[in-house]
C-alpha cells in the first residue's frame, strides 16, 4: 500500500468519529423546544486552522529485505 492510500483510509475513521448529528437526534437528546446546534452532541471538534490530526502513516514491511 502506498503512503498516500494509507492516510485516506486513518482519514475516513477520523471523518466518521467528526461527523454532526443528525437534527432529529438533537431533538430527542434536548427536547423540542431547545436550539442546540448538531455539533454540540459529537465529542471530537475540528477546524482546518485551530487544530490539525497528526497522521502517522502505518508501518509498512521493507520492501528490500524480501
Amino acid at each position: 500500500m502506498t503512503r498516500e492510500y494509507q492516510k485516506k483510509i486513518q482519514l475516513a475513521i477520523y471523518e466518521r468519529q467528526t461527523k454532526w448529528a443528525p437534527f432529529w437526534a438533537v431533538l430527542r437528546k434536548f427536547g423540542k423546544g431547545k436550539k442546540v446546534h448538531p455539533s454540540q452532541m459529537t465529542a471530537n471538534r475540528r477546524h482546518w486552522r485551530r487544530t490539525k490530526l497528526k497522521l502517522k502513516p502505518r508501518k509498512a514491511n521493507k520492501t528490500h529485505l524480501g
